[in-house]
């Protein structure tokens, strides 16, 4: 079962989605099998792995709002055993969405919780 890193700050501009890019790269040179979340509507992280989705693919947003699985969404990086659930602009409209929405504050544990065996290594950006 998957360790679950949450690199996480208020504050931008301070090496959030480096630090998670990179730990991500090293863990999966090491042989680790890591899975990176995005969970910026920036999808900054996404970008960074070399990954650029148009507006009409499956992202994060799907899995937290709709009833996507998250098997589905993932996208293989060029790195191998690493993969990242990639974010879109879409994912900004989330956080009105989950308002209305019950146990909205266990969505995310619940997309993870699917897929957690699969790795070694969950990040959270």
């Amino acid at each position: 079962m998957a360790r679950i890193i949450g690199i996480i700050n208020a504050k931008g501009g301070v090496g959030k989605t480096t630090t998670a890019n990179n730990l991500g790269a090293y863990l999966s040179a090491m042989g680790k099998y890591v899975l990176l979340v995005d969970l910026d509507p920036q999808a900054n992280a996404t970008a960074g792995l070399g990954l650029h989705l148009e507006e009409d693919h499956l992202n994060l947003y799907h899995t937290l709002v709709g009833e996507q699985e998250p098997g589905g969404i993932i996208r293989k990086s060029s790195l191998f055993g690493f993969d990242v659930l990639p974010a879109a602009p879409s994912l900004a409209g989330a956080t009105v969405e989950l308002v209305d929405m019950e146990e909205r504050e266990y969505r995310l544990k619940k997309v993870l919780n699917k897929i957690r065996t699969n790795y070694d290594y969950i990040l959270i950006d």
